[in-house]
């Protein structure tokens, strides 16, 4: 998707163009039956309007269970495109923006650049550039407007509902759910909170083998510019034809990437969609775009921990209280069934060794949609979710439909240990 159309940026603008959709546009276009035609109509408008729009197809791009069965071939692969090739900026709007951000003539700036870009995405689009050392670097530039264009988003509730989808029971809208979307988001638009997330992941994985983080060149970063080393490597697809100990030990990666992050880090990337991650020989992964992170306070590690632990060692009455002090649940039927519905959540640790499945996936994601009619329950157990669990669930959603692609069974729960161990401690 080579489009260098202008980007429509303001608020009535784009909820006409989703609206123009009518049924195949946000939530309503996954439950659309007009099958290629209307999946490939929905990836048109929503990769043209990139910002938060094409974040609802990227994600339904992969999640399982976000599009219907019959449906899901068809919108995966027209909505794949959106991870890669979202429509681009024109080459003369981004040099513009490149050298007002590192203020000085792009040939100064760099001895090389490539004035077409050979990835793009919802926020910015990656220029391929090599420093006046030999470098070769990866230079990712925002979209110029895409400031506007996702404030609008932000304020149109069909584009947020489109986000949060069932990733929490319908009805379920606080207006802490919403902060912490529009909050994450805006934090996407800085560049500058991006590197230094960058960072902090490649100091926490410093030494591991398999994790690979580029580096971030400081002198060539700002806040719509984002400078690092550039990486060379498998596509996710080409990951999942590898042989089944080489996708093993890459899920083994992914999970050890992802929960020594949360577990021990404090922090986990709440945007696991495959196009971030580049894949290497032996089972090496090279994880890409640190905008969306979610930072968990020590009262929220500590409960996540002793949920793993529980987990882990197939203690239920332990996971139990792990998991009502991590919902702040109150008892009740909705307790009840809140413990059972994230025990499936967590069968890959309690079942250990795991095989993923969409099935499993899918089953995940309409058991968390069943949840809202606890709401309704006589008792009136019902609590709301704590703050940060939206993008905790798309983190879990999104990351358990990559690892169901790649088709092998994993002992998850030696994965963890072995980093705990690692890391001077035991679960």
């Amino acid at each position: 998707m080579s489009d260098s159309g202008e980007l429509p940026t303001g608020r009535l603008g784009r909820f006409a163009r989703l609206a123009a959709l009518g049924a195949k546009t946000s939530v309503s276009l996954l439950a659309s039956r007009d099958g290629r035609a209307a999946a490939a109509q929905a990836a048109d408008v929503l990769g043209h309007l990139r910002g938060l729009a094409a974040k609802v197809g990227q994600m339904a791009s992969y999640v399982d269970g976000m599009v219907p069965p019959a449906q899901r071939a068809a919108y995966e692969a027209a909505l794949s495109q959106l991870r890669a090739a979202s429509p681009t900026s024109s080459p003369e709007a981004i040099r513009a923006s490149v050298e007002t951000e590192l203020g000085a003539p792009i040939d100064r700036l760099f001895a090389e650049w490539e004035a077409e870009p050979f990835a793009s995405a919802s926020i910015g689009q990656v220029h391929r550039a090599r420093l006046f050392d030999g470098r070769e670097v990866a230079v990712k530039v925002q979209h110029p407007g895409i400031d506007r264009a996702v404030e609008s988003d932000l304020q149109n509730a069909s584009v947020l509902e489109g986000l949060v989808g069932r990733l929490l029971p319908r009805g379920v809208r606080t207006q802490h759910v919403f902060d912490d979307i529009r909050a994450r988001f805006r934090e996407e638009l800085d560049y500058r909170l991006e590197a230094a997330q960058q960072r902090a992941f490649a100091a926490l994985h410093a030494g591991d083998a398999h994790i690979r983080v580029p580096e971030v060149i400081a002198e060539r970063s700002a806040r719509r510019v984002l400078c690092s080393e550039f990486v060379r490597g498998a596509s996710f697809e080409a990951a999942c034809e590898r042989s089944e100990d080489e996708r093993r030990t890459f899920a083994e990666t992914l999970w050890r990437f992802v929960f020594k992050g949360t577990l021990v880090g404090g922090r986990f990337n709440a945007d696991p969609h495959p196009g971030n991650f580049v894949f290497h020989d032996g089972g090496q992964i090279t994880f890409l775009d640190f905008g969306c992170v979610q930072m968990l306070d020590e009262a929220r590690r500590t409960n996540a921990r002793a949920l793993h632990a529980a987990a882990i060692d197939r203690s239920e009455p332990r996971f139990r209280q792990a998991v009502v002090a991590l919902l702040e649940s109150r008892g009740g039927s909705y307790e009840d069934k809140a413990v059972a519905y994230v025990k499936r959540c967590f069968a890959p640790l309690f079942s250990s060794p795991f095989t993923f499945t969409s099935d499993y996936v899918s089953g995940l994601v309409e058991g968390m949609r069943e949840l809202k009619f606890e709401m309704f329950a006589k008792d009136k157990s019902f609590v709301m979710p704590p703050q940060g669990m939206a993008f905790m669930n798309r983190l879990q959603f999104g990351f358990y439909s990559v690892l169901a692609r790649l088709q092998v069974q994993v002992d998850y729960a030696a994965v963890e240990r072995r980093f705990w161990l690692e890391n001077g401690s035991a679960t």
